[in-house]
């Protein structure tokens, strides 16, 4: 975890900021909407009138109105939903195919930093106005939401992790399969081995800027050794953390595989279960019990079974076997968990798919068992509950920000219209219109 700011993204920004310059404040603008989906109800309504003053949604209104003075977005053939919430996104790493080990000791977070400007503008472009990041440098991902809030470079709005907790020898630990003589003055910065280290490091974390902590409590599937169905973190280690997140306003999501590690995170209060790949029936019934989310990352499981099967020198070692052990029951995780009434939340795990391909996810979901709206809905309100911000985002409703895209079809009837968005409007600016990208 660098503690420097880096050079490279700031070169990036100025790149960006010269040929785009911040956007203004929005005009009134009312949207005539043929078929509204408002992350409120089940139900879509037509003929929808939607007002927007600067940033803020003002009211909706049945009809077609035209106020005088605002300017009309005629979206009258389309259907209109909330801006998209994608709940588990690393927004600034991206799978190029090179070799792992090298990667993790040639490449820098300055690299990264050129990578996730235009991956931040395919997101958005993606009809994906919010996302979660769940794992990445904290002085990076902090500064980078901050530029896209300041209107700097064109991006999601971005709630943000930082580094991911957990053990020495844990999914997270970069050390795993390398030389240990090897160093790097950041690749312990987030290793955890007792209670009072979580809280130091949870504090130092939320210091810097972070608006969320993410754990490793059991082992992953594209890091190099660890076991993805054993429990890593030791359950003091977990407790200190999500009680040392609680106190300070910031929730806790769980990378968790295994069974044992999903249902002791539950059971100790964490906020969301990313993955849950061996979750049970008796898991479902702890994360109902606790109000827990499970975000189900199925665009993740779906891609590394292609690379695995394809390309598995692309993985690092071990992870081509752990991808085709996992990857086949999330799946059948999400479809069980859906049906047992365990909240959900949309989430793909970008960046081993391209940034911009986080609609492909829908499809996923509904292949898993949920219906078309249900999938939608965890894409917005079951997003901004998760976050906890759903007095801002995840509806169309007065009072929230106008982060509102349209496809050209009914999702309802064919869920892949989630992959072809063609108009997105962010904060009542819009980036997207008739599927061409618009520079502020």
């Amino acid at each position: 975890m660098s503690r420097h700011p880096h050079a490279a993204f700031a070169v990036a920004l100025t790149a960006v900021a010269l040929a785009t310059a911040a956007p203004a404040s929005a005009r009134d603008v009312v949207i005539h909407a043929g078929r509204l989906i408002d992350g409120v109800g089940k139900t879509p309504r037509t003929q929808v009138s939607i007002l927007v003053h600067d940033d803020r949604i003002t009211s909706v209104e049945q009809g077609f109105v035209a106020p005088a003075g605002a300017e009309v977005i005629d979206l009258s053939t389309a259907t209109v939903l909330p801006g998209l919430i994608d709940a588990h996104d690393h927004i600034t790493g991206q799978f190029d195919g090179g070799n792992p080990i090298v990667e993790a000791v040639t490449r820098t977070s300055d690299d990264d930093a050129y990578v996730s400007v235009g991956a931040a503008w395919r997101t958005l472009e993606a009809g994906f106005t919010t996302i979660r990041d769940v794992g990445g440098d904290n002085t990076l991902v902090v500064a980078m939401k901050r530029a896209i809030a300041k209107g700097l470079i064109p991006g999601p709005r971005m709630f943000v992790a930082g580094e991911p907790l957990g053990p020495t020898g844990g999914h997270g630990d970069a050390k795993n399969g390398l030389d240990e003589e090897l160093s790097h003055p950041g690749w312990t910065d987030n290793l955890i081995d007792s209670p009072e280290a979580a809280r130091r490091t949870v504090r130092s974390f939320r210091r810097q800027g972070v608006d969320l902590i993410k754990i490793m409590p059991s082992g992953g599937v594209l890091s190099n050794g660890d076991n993805p169905d054993e429990q890593l973190m030791a359950d003091d280690e977990i407790k200190a953390v999500i009680d040392t997140a609680h106190s300070l306003g910031l929730k806790v999501a769980a990378h968790a595989h295994g069974k044992i590690a999903i249902d002791k995170a539950v059971t100790l209060g964490v906020d969301s279960i990313e993955h849950g790949s061996f979750a049970d029936a008796e898991s479902y019934k702890l994360m109902k019990a606790h109000g827990t989310y499970l975000v189900p990352t199925l665009l993740v499981g779906d891609t590394a079974i292609k690379i695995a099967l394809a390309h598995p020198e692309q993985l690092n070692p071990s992870s081509a076997a752990k991808a085709l052990h996992v990857g086949p029951v999330l799946l059948k995780n999400l479809g069980d968990a859906y049906h047992a009434g365990v909240k959900i939340a949309f989430g793909t795990d970008e960046s081993l798919a391209p940034h911009g391909d986080n609609g492909r996810e829908f499809a996923l979901m509904v292949k898993a068992g949920m219906t078309p709206m249900d999938a939608i809905l965890a894409a917005t309100a079951g997003g901004s509950d998760l976050i906890g911000d759903a007095k801002d985002i995840g509806s169309v409703q007065a009072g929230r920000y106008a982060d509102i895209i349209a496809v050209a079809g009914d999702p309802l009837t064919d869920i892949t219209e989630m992959e072809r968005v063609q108009f997105v409007m962010k904060g009542g600016v819009v980036y997207k219109a008739a599927g061409k990208p618009v520079r502020p």
